[in-house]
């Protein structure tokens, strides 16, 4: 058996342009949409910010949408293709030459460098981050052209998503490294739980508390 590719992983970010009206609809009420796309792009931020303090092969931002001025340098910017969130994942991933790689969402703006980190520096097979809500915040294989066999058909966006994903790898015979558990943000609830398990000098955190100062 060949051992699985170890070293700094290819870190990718699947995400949606943080437009008002698209993203982040759950928040809304209590928050506007342009109240709640400014949370989302403040979510991305920290996000892109993390990857870009962690090691890394390369760096990709897998978008739907355009890139904006929250953009920073040191990211590859490539296109989602058409279909659902499995198909978007398994076409993430086509993008990595080789492995290892991960891929993250943009709702975990309490993500660190050092969680990013650990992939890749075993051998393992597979990597997974468990979701709160019963989905997943992060997928990561040693070899990403398998991803499609892993990803496509799984049901997204329920509570059962994460376990039915972790059961596709278990089923394929693969060795999986478990991540956290962290909490996306999706409700109004989840944005004031998250915030508080930001690191220090957090965007998201920053205009949360903006929003509700506003209010008051």
């Amino acid at each position: 058996m060949t051992a699985a590719p170890t070293g700094p992983a290819t870190l990718l970010v699947i995400a949606k342009e943080p437009v008002p009206g698209r993203v982040k609809t759950r928040l809304t009420p209590p928050y506007t949409p342009q109240q709640a796309a400014a949370l989302a792009e403040a979510s991305l931020t920290d996000t892109l910010r993390t990857v870009l303090g962690a090691p890394a092969r390369r760096r990709l931002l897998v978008l739907d949408g355009d890139p904006g001025p929250w953009l920073p340098s040191g990211f590859e910017v490539v296109p989602q293709v058409p279909g659902g969130l499995d198909e978007r994942i398994a076409g993430a991933f086509a993008h990595c030459d080789r492995g290892p790689a991960l891929l993250v969402g943009m709702d975990t703006p309490q993500l660190t460098a050092e969680l990013l980190s650990a992939v890749g520096q075993e051998g393992h097979d597979a990597w997974f981050g468990p979701a709160a809500d019963g989905g997943f915040w992060a997928l990561g294989l040693a070899d990403p052209t398998r991803a499609g066999a892993l990803v496509r058909g799984v049901p997204m966006s329920t509570d059962r998503t994460g376990a039915a994903q972790q059961l596709r790898l278990a089923a394929a015979g693969l060795t999986v490294g478990h991540l956290p558990l962290l909490r996306d943000v999706d409700t109004a609830a989840d944005a004031a739980a998250v915030a508080g398990l930001c690191p220090p000098g957090s965007r998201f955190a920053a205009v949360l508390a903006s929003l509700a100062g506003a209010a008051r």
